[in-house]
């Protein structure tokens, strides 16, 4: 270990407190120094003790860089991600900086504490989605390609997997949600469920059910996880209530 320090790499959850682990809950209480992006270091209630490093978005690696260098000095750090760190979060952000940065950080005391990722809580809420096989896919082309985001909804789509759409939609690339969408038409079959679940467990949280052919991707945001079924994923009617979504734990057994 170097200097006494640590750093925790922490998934608040999607937004509500009761959604925080209590492993998450105690590495804020330790540290003495937060690092994020400002809406999730917004999250994080004020203390004394507690010094605050809120930064734009796009600068994760300055983000984690920064994180590294004051756990070096000694201090106790807390990076914040929304949902689960280790997801599409600042996890991966901190080891690439800690693979290409100071040979001392490797031996720091790093503690990645898991969270609640959005489509975990999106999929509870729905009922169960996730039952069988399932993906995960970022729409964002800020570190990858179109076609390389193309190809695998395309692999996703042949296999048959439950697809869960991450980054779908920002104000900088409006037309990705809609691209993606023209693709898996012309793969999977127009009443394939779908679901845009937005700000799960927050007091906008919004959920529509609609299928493949009739979704409208317009009503899709950077807060929306959308969820599109596999060949078996179906509606179970509910009196008075939203339907529950199921993709069943056996594949192909008919029903």
């Amino acid at each position: 270990m170097s200097g006494g320090g640590k750093l925790f790499i922490i998934g608040l959850g999607p937004g509500p407190d009761k959604w925080l682990a209590p492993e998450a809950g105690a590495a804020l209480a330790e540290a003495d120094a937060l690092i994020g992006y400002k809406p999730y270091t917004d999250r994080v209630p004020e203390r004394a003790g507690l010094e605050r490093f809120p930064t734009d978005n796009r600068v994760e690696l300055d983000r984690a860089r920064h994180a590294l260098q004051l756990a070096s000095a000694g201090r106790k750090v807390a990076v914040v991600s929304g949902g689960d760190a280790g997801v599409f979060g600042m996890a991966a952000a901190v080891l690439e900086a800690v693979e290409t940065g100071e040979a001392e950080w490797r031996g720091l005391d790093l503690r990645i504490v898991p969270g609640i990722s959005a489509v975990l809580a999106a999929a509870a809420r729905l009922g169960a989605p996730l039952g069988h096989d399932f993906c995960v896919i970022s729409l964002s082309d800020n570190l990858k390609s179109w076609e390389i985001i193309a190809r695998r909804l395309r692999a996703a789509a042949e296999g048959d997997f439950v697809i869960a759409l991450y980054n779908p939609a920002s104000k900088a690339r409006p037309r990705q949600i809609f691209d993606a969408f023209d693709l898996l038409r012309g793969m999977k079959g127009g009443q394939t469920p779908v679901a845009f679940a937005r700000a799960i467990g927050r007091p906008d949280e919004r959920v529509i059910l609609s299928d493949l052919a009739s979704a409208d991707p317009g009503l899709v945001d950077m807060a929306t996880l959308v969820l599109i079924g596999s060949s078996e994923t179906r509606l179970i009617p509910r009196p008075g209530a939203e339907p529950w979504l199921l993709t069943p734990r056996s594949y192909g057994a008919g029903r």
